[in-house]
């Protein structure tokens, strides 16, 4: 469900790549796990968002230049519905495991940089559609 929607962009990559926001839906360890393709990103309980509402977590990202990582379609149809930022990243696996969450990230890094860097689409998809 790639998003066409442009907008006004706020960095959201960092020197080393690609800033992930991790929604709670997905493991905090994946940010460890992960640091070496994705630095400085986070997960929503580190910074205290865990349960904040989805409007919430969007100006967050938004504003220190994330890209919002879901398990959630809400997030990919705000994005279609508002554009970006932040850009959405939307796993699409259904039951899994963390291990095959950080899989998938790892194997599509490259594509994952390039989305971020597109002012084109606002939403990414990986996993099965």
């Amino acid at each position: 469900m790639p998003g066409v929607r442009g907008g006004s962009r706020a960095e959201v990559r960092d020197a080393g790549g690609v800033k992930l926001l991790l929604d709670e839906n997905l493991s905090p360890r994946l940010v460890g796990s992960l640091s070496d393709l994705y630095p400085e990103s986070q997960h929503v309980h580190s910074l205290e968002l865990g349960g904040a509402d989805d409007s919430a977590l969007w100006d967050y990202a938004k504003a220190h230049g994330f890209a919002i990582v879901s398990k959630d379609s809400d997030f990919a149809e705000r994005s279609v519905l508002e554009g970006e930022p932040p850009k959405v990243i939307w796993i699409r696996l259904g039951n899994c495991s963390t291990t095959e969450v950080e899989r998938l990230l790892r194997s599509t890094h490259e594509t994952v940089r390039a989305f971020i860097q597109k002012d084109e689409e606002t939403c990414l998809l990986l996993g099965r559609a």
